[in-house]
């Protein structure tokens, strides 16, 4: 077999650089698809093309289990559009509103709002953020916080949930990268052996409530916080746009529009699960089917809902819902382009050679914190935790294994370190969208969010030194009461109290 040494590398490295430059996640995974078939192809241009095409690309699409992938990504996304348009989302959150009466609940409603709607990172800001809006307002908190908690249960929640987009699309990259290092373990059982070592994502959510419990903010949203009672002192009215008619609840948003499709996707998804681990065993195939069943009758029963109590024909129905699947193109896209890098670095051989680079001055038990450090700057800088998982995916499952790293730690710590990169990232689209959803200002929402997503960025390092010295679902709790001691220090220090405030009139 042809031993490329260090041009092996190449692909990889050119990818990285490309994506923090030009922060086009795309554009860098071609380059690093072409320069492999470059190298592959003794560096003849037409030879790479075709290679490039031929052999990478078109071959992975042609893969049964691929062409699953795409296929269920689709479903999600027109679900996922259907049920937003339906208006039932909304209903859901609105009815939220309904029991608050304090300051600490209103926050604690929009975080338990947010978790509600898991099924979407980019829709929750839409949907629970102008309900919000008004509510905060009233009890003269900044919009700033609405963004920050809008933002914390986006993401971090949806990559817990392995029967959603997030899962679906981290599955076929768990799937590829297992396939090319030999490891046979199904992806869907990865991935759920992989959630305990999350630890970002469990650290984020819990951030929240403990935020909320303390009373104080610290850094610049301690600052966004004052200033803007300031202001509503010296103004005497609010100083904060609030929403627009069409962001609010209408009259025919009904709550059993979102509840009996999501019930009906529920049901599915666990009795047929169930159905095949009673019967062959559940394999890939078996999930993607049972998800795109689930999708597809949770979208029919939501477009039946829609005809009965909005009047709103199927071929309408059906033009939302290929609406909603069209805007996963992308996230299709970038699938491609991961799993031609991945054959390509497979081709080259590219991590027998990181390997035996790193072997001798990274011990396995640090990997994992690596990974993660390095997954935060890609995604901190292309502002895409999908984009980072397609690159490091390829790379760290195939590294690892041949430095005799933990799998679930290696693949937690990519989704962790993509996670976080794209929590504090300016340019990524959950943080536009949770300014946008706030309405407030986007540098302003950045930089409060960063104080918060910081500290729980260190006690998540800190998890994966004690993860990869003993490897323990139970460094999570460890974790957690790290994190229920140094977040409360750094309000006692560094923060200052909300003014107080009655509670809210009926």
């Amino acid at each position: 077999m042809h031993e490329y040494g260090l041009l092996s590398i190449i692909p990889p490295l050119l990818t990285i650089a490309v994506a923090i430059y030009s922060k086009n996640v795309i554009l860098a995974l071609a380059l690093g698809v072409m320069s492999g078939s470059l190298i592959i192809s003794d560096f003849q241009p037409f030879d790479a093309l075709l290679n490039a095409i031929e052999n990478q690309v078109l071959e992975e699409v042609s893969s049964g289990a691929h062409a699953q992938v795409i296929l269920t990504i689709l479903c999600i996304g027109g679900f996922v559009k259907l049920l937003e348009v339906s208006g039932g989302a909304r209903a859901f959150a609105s009815k939220m509103t309904a029991i608050v009466s304090t300051r600490a609940r209103a926050q604690l409603l929009a975080w338990l709002s947010g978790l509600g709607i898991f099924f979407t990172d980019s829709g929750n800001s839409l949907i629970i953020g102008p309900l919000y809006r008004s509510v905060f307002d009233e009890f003269k908190l900044c919009r700033e916080k609405l963004a920050y908690i809008l933002d914390t249960t986006s993401a971090p929640i949806s990559i817990l949930i392995p029967f959603i987009g997030w899962g679906a699309y981290i599955m076929s990259l768990i799937e590829q990268s297992y396939a090319e290092v030999g490891l046979t373990e199904n992806a869907f059982s990865v991935l759920v052996n992989v959630i305990p070592y999350q630890f970002y994502a469990f650290l984020a959510l819990l951030t929240v409530p403990i935020v909320i419990y303390t009373g104080k903010d610290y850094g610049p949203m301690k600052s966004i916080q004052q200033q803007y009672v300031a202001d509503l002192e010296t103004t005497g009215t609010n100083v904060t746009p609030t929403s627009s008619a069409d962001e609010t609840k209408t009259a025919d948003d009904r709550l059993s529009i979102f509840l009996y499709p999501l019930g009906v996707m529920l049901l599915l998804i666990g009795g047929l699960i169930t159905w095949h681990a009673m019967h062959e065993g559940i394999t890939g195939t078996h999930i993607r089917s049972t998800l795109v069943i689930a999708y597809l009758a949770a979208s029919l029963t939501c477009a039946e809902m829609m005809r009965r109590y909005k009047s709103t024909s199927y071929t309408e129905s059906l033009g939302v819902f290929v609406e909603g699947a069209e805007k996963l193109v992308y996230i299709s896209i970038v699938l491609v382009l991961a799993w031609s890098l991945s054959s390509v670095t497979s081709d080259l051989r590219t991590a027998d050679y990181f390997a035996s680079i790193i072997s001798g001055a990274v011990a396995p038990a640090y990997f994992p914190v690596i990974v993660f450090v390095l997954g935060a700057i890609i995604s901190l800088s292309t502002g895409s935790s999908y984009g980072t998982f397609a690159i490091l995916m390829a790379i760290a499952i195939p590294v690892g294994f041949e430095l005799g790293a933990s799998m679930y730690l290696t693949i937690a710590a990519v989704l962790s370190g993509g996670l976080f990169g794209d929590h504090v990232s300016p340019i990524s689209d959950t943080t536009v969208l949770a300014s946008v959803g706030a309405d407030c200002s986007h540098i302003n929402h950045v930089t409060t969010q960063g104080a918060y997503a910081g500290l729980t960025g260190l006690v998540t390092i800190l998890a994966y030194l004690l993860g990869g010295i003993h490897e323990s679902p139970y460094v999570l709790f460890i974790a957690i009461v790290v994190l229920f001691i140094s977040m409360p220090l750094a309000m006692r220090f560094f923060g200052s109290d909300v003014v107080p405030l009655p509670k809210r009139s009926s």
